[in-house]
């Protein structure tokens, strides 16, 4: 019984450390992104532009391949 109540706030101690460690973690990769977002040139030129579709990229790869022949 003595090594549980022991070792008990000792795990609780790393899973707090680990659990602020990701919340900063995650914290700061989503500043970066929204900064990198703000400097991009796309986002001046208009706005965001989402992903082609699949018919999208299907008429890109048909595209490029009837070029390549």
């Amino acid at each position: 019984m003595d090594g549980m109540q022991i070792a008990l706030p000792i795990v609780g101690i790393v899973a707090a450390a680990a659990v602020t460690f990701y919340a900063v973690s995650f914290a700061e990769i989503r500043e970066k992104t929204f900064k990198e977002l703000d400097e991009s040139s796309e986002f001046d030129n208009g706005g965001f532009k989402p992903a082609p579709s699949s018919r999208e990229r299907r008429a890109i790869r048909q595209a490029r391949k009837q070029g390549k022949s």
